[in-house]
């Protein structure tokens, strides 16, 4: 049973002095902002929806990142731990898996006492608003607190009060939907336990439920290859698995065309998906525009507008790598200026459109670009980016730099914001696409 917590927080007519800055999620970019923090001085409190830190990274922490250790710490972060006796991981220009980055640099970074203390898990942000404020109104808005509506893991719904939001929750637990039209195929909700997040587990901890089914993968992007290959893995030792890779367009361009990208783990999956498919491991179905799914026994039946005409696949699992998007109803009563088409900060939208831009190509930014009409109110990250598939931690770093600078009051800092980032070229032109870069 839910509890609410009635005891109101405290009405300050309008003063901030004293409130902490509230950061949303504790992955990569959370953490980095709190470092940001700790090292200005400032006051903050750090809001994780999942149980542990980076609850989004541990889930596919299987999976190897693209970019290597110098691209994945940020410098901050990494002074306060070297003043705490941190090892660093030495690997050069070899990429960690997100499990590897997780326990090497963001468990020790969490630990940090002045980051521990403030460090809340199994902590859901549900709402964000202003104190006695919807969104509509405006008189006193900028000096009202923030009011933040938490669910704790024991069921208790209680408000808290900060001066200002870095909203980092990532997209990771909010995927783009399998239906070419941005919405769920007809019939999702009866197949729904058929249907697996992007890069599943399939040679560890989910093997049993892949070994000896019909898969179809369905995105076109480099979590779908990733998944492609260990499936194909997973037929050495179980040879009954049979894989499909669905795509809605004629091909993967992204995964294809990776041969001047500098980050060479990413770089060389195009090559081993394209052998899987020319040694016939891999079924490919493209142009395959998914409308339906339903029951087939204990199977699924997903029906595709394909040339023109409707097609069936009917298979066993569906792994649904088909990108993500952010999660906007926890922001209903805060007031966004957001791209109509990637949902990024409207000032930001330009500079990391998938049409013009790859993740090497990105300008650098700060909390001018991710500021909103909302003031002290910042979406940073992977979620900073909407819809769009080309970020890299190296840029949210920055973008959290910036921000705590100019929470901070040193505006010459957050203005001067500067980014160096490995040479890329290989992201998708449809915005509805995983993340290719971190």
């Amino acid at each position: 049973m839910t509890l609410i917590n009635l005891s109101l927080p405290a009405i300050r007519d309008g003063r901030l002095d004293g409130l902490p800055v509230a950061i949303i999620g504790a992955g990569p970019i959370g953490l980095a902002a709190a470092a940001h923090l700790v090292d200005r001085g400032q006051e903050f409190v750090i809001y994780e929806a999942g149980d542990q830190i980076a609850e989004s990274m541990r889930s596919w922490g299987h999976i190897r990142l693209f970019s290597p250790w110098k691209h994945l710490i940020d410098p901050v972060a990494e002074r306060l731990l070297f003043a705490a006796d941190w090892a660093k991981p030495r690997y050069g220009d070899t990429a960690p898996t997100g499990a590897e980055l997780v326990s090497k640099y963001l468990a020790p970074l969490a630990g940090l006492p002045a980051i521990a203390s403030r460090l809340h898990t199994g902590t859901t942000v549900q709402a964000v608003t202003r104190q006695g404020m919807d969104r509509t109104r405006s008189t006193q808005r900028a000096a009202t607190p923030f009011v933040l509506r938490i669910l704790d893991s024991n069921g208790t719904v209680s408000e808290v009060t900060a001066r200002a939001v870095i909203d980092a929750s990532g997209t990771y637990t909010t995927a783009n939907s399998l239906g070419s039209n941005g919405l769920d195929p007809l019939g999702y909700a009866s197949v729904a336990d058929h249907v697996t997040p992007a890069l599943p587990d399939v040679l560890g901890a989910e093997r049993t439920r892949f070994a000896g089914k019909h898969i179809t993968v369905v995105g076109a992007g480099h979590s779908a290859a990733n998944t492609l290959i260990n499936l194909a893995t997973l037929i050495q030792t179980s040879p009954d698995t049979r894989v499909t890779w669905a795509l809605r367009n004629p091909n993967a361009v992204r995964v294809f065309t990776s041969t001047e990208d500098e980050l060479a783990d990413r770089a060389s999956l195009g090559a081993k998906v394209k052998k899987l498919i020319d040694f016939g491991v891999i079924e490919v179905v493209t142009g395959f525009e998914i409308v339906a799914l339903s029951k087939s026994g204990e199977r699924v039946d997903i029906t595709g507008l394909r040339a023109g005409g409707l097609e069936h696949i009917t298979t066993d699992l569906i792994v649904n790598a088909t990108g993500f998007r952010p999660d906007l109803d926890m922001l209903r009563e805060i007031r966004l200026d957001l791209d109509q088409v990637v949902e990024a900060p409207v000032r930001l939208a330009p500079l990391i459109d998938p049409n013009l831009h790859s993740c090497g190509t990105v300008e650098p930014h700060g909390f001018a670009e991710l500021q909103q009409p909302e003031p002290n109110f910042f979406i940073a990250g992977m979620k900073s980016y909407g819809r769009a598939p080309t970020f890299l931690l190296a840029t949210g770093y920055e973008q959290v730099r910036s921000v705590a600078a100019y929470l901070a009051g040193d505006l010459a800092s957050a203005v001067a914001v500067e980014l160096v980032l490995p040479a890329t070229g290989v992201c998708s032109t449809d915005a509805n696409a995983e993340s290719c870069c971190s």
